[in-house]
């Protein structure tokens, strides 16, 4: 492999800054955008963290905002699904284990979804991470106007997402993530070893099509081979081992909660705080 190819890998591993976005009030100069304003709630603990909630008609989705009342991330759409309420958002570290785990056998698992509730009309807001809820005030609405257009919005600070997961004989995990589509880039990242211990590891993407990827040090003296048909490998030098699929959907808690990877780690979502 080029130096060249080696350092931009290793460029890529770090997290830039936060990529501006326009919210959907704009800059609340129309009449659509007034009233977007209008319909979006901002609810605070009163401990300098915010939330904003704002409906997407037509579509059965809220748009959610955490932040600070003056810095805001967009927390990313969960998928508009029947089954997943308005206001749901996708944060692994907490689960629900009442919510289904298998939606009319679809695979819909509704347990890693939070939520923010928020009623404009009954003057309500609420944030349930897992089974944990908190309730939260609504900001009067002059204020709320004021707020939100003073404010900066940025996309998520996750960079990255889990991509697959494998495990050996030993205990020893292989973790594969890939860039997010919010990061607006395109890479790996690799981590092996023991639950809780789980380290980087200086690898490229040598391969990537239809039947997987493969990863290699910059010597190929070590190779982690991703194979959607046979067996995944892990090669050192000439000795071949074959690693477990480990399911990604299936392990979120696993992922973020117990492998060290996602250790203190700040997903954007109003579940960092509340």
């Amino acid at each position: 492999m080029s130096s060249s190819r080696f350092l931009a890998f290793a460029v890529l591993l770090a997290s830039g800054p936060s990529v501006a976005v326009e919210p959907p009030w704009g800059e609340g100069k129309n009449l659509g955008q007034r009233m977007t304003l209008e319909r979006t709630a901002v609810c605070t603990d009163g401990r300098g963290h915010y939330v904003t909630a704002t409906s997407i008609p037509g579509r059965g989705q809220v748009q959610v905002f955490y932040g600070d009342g003056k810095r805001f991330t967009q927390v990313p759409l969960a998928p508009n699904h029947f089954y997943i309420p308005p206001g749901a958002f996708l944060d692994p570290r907490f689960s629900n284990p009442e919510a289904n785990s298998n939606v009319n056998n679809s695979g819909l698992d509704l347990r890693p979804y939070s939520y923010v509730k928020a009623d404009l009309k009954a003057n309500t807001c609420a944030v349930t991470c897992g089974t944990r809820t908190t309730s939260l005030t609504l900001v009067e609405p002059g204020k709320a106007r004021d707020l939100l257009l003073k404010a900066t919005y940025g996309v998520s600070p996750q960079k990255f997402e889990p991509h697959a997961l494998l495990r050996d004989t030993k205990g020893q995990y292989y973790l594969v993530e890939r860039n997010t589509a919010a990061s607006g880039q395109k890479g790996y990242r690799i981590f092996i070893g023991p639950r809780g211990r789980l380290k980087p590891q200086q690898m490229l993407n040598v391969v990537a099509d239809s039947k997987g990827e493969i990863f290699s040090t910059k010597q190929g003296d070590l190779q982690l081979v991703l194979d959607r048909e046979q067996p995944s490998l892990w090669i050192v030098r000439k000795r071949r081992m074959e690693l477990r699929s480990v399911p990604v959907e299936q392990n979120l808690q696993l992922i973020y909660n117990e492998l060290g990877v996602y250790t203190g780690a700040r997903l954007g979502t109003p579940c960092d705080d509340l």
